[in-house]
């Protein structure tokens, strides 16, 4: 992966108090990432502030792509669809997704989304389409799933919406 990660600022005190704070992010075949890519943000310790660094084309962006459409089914950005997500350089049965996992208030969270994509036939020639699938996991409770449901408990868990999330 060609980025660099850093934090800055004060460190917080138990498990990220109130604010929503990133674990770990899972990443296939999604943006420019042909397989598997993951970024442990446990490394980074639990600071307030980190600072995504590298070169154009790196995939910084892809990292905020992947958090926002993993919380809100939506992209970073206004130029970018979510039907665009997948790699061009995935392999044809390799399926597209992001999982992140975060901490709020004191308990661990796991967001599993893949956007809805065009795929190779497992047999025969042409393409078939991959329907959007969205899975919200918070232990004990039975997991939520649909995007929309998903969507739904994120927005409730947070108490934000999308509009607010990309002004943070």
């Amino acid at each position: 992966v060609g980025y660099g990660m850093e934090y800055f600022g004060r460190s917080s005190k138990g498990s990220g108090g109130n604010r929503m704070r990133p674990l770990k992010l899972k990443m296939c075949a999604f943006g420019p990432y042909a397989a598997l890519e993951e970024v442990n943000f446990e490394e980074l310790g639990e600071k307030g502030l980190f600072l995504i660094t590298g070169n154009t084309g790196a995939g910084k962006t892809t990292i905020f792509d992947a958090i926002t459409f993993a919380l809100f089914h939506r992209t970073s950005g206004t130029d970018r669809e979510i039907t665009t997500l997948r790699s061009d350089y995935a392999k044809g049965n390799e399926e597209t997704y992001v999982e992140l996992t975060f901490c709020h208030m004191g308990r661990t969270y796991r967001i599993y989304r893949s956007p809805q994509y065009d795929r190779p036939k497992k047999n025969g020639q042409g393409v078939v389409t991959q329907t959007a699938k969205a899975k919200f996991f918070r232990e004990p409770e039975t997991p939520i799933e649909g995007v929309k449901q998903v969507n739904e408990a994120v927005e409730a868990l947070l108490r934000i919406n999308y509009d607010q999330f990309k002004q943070i």
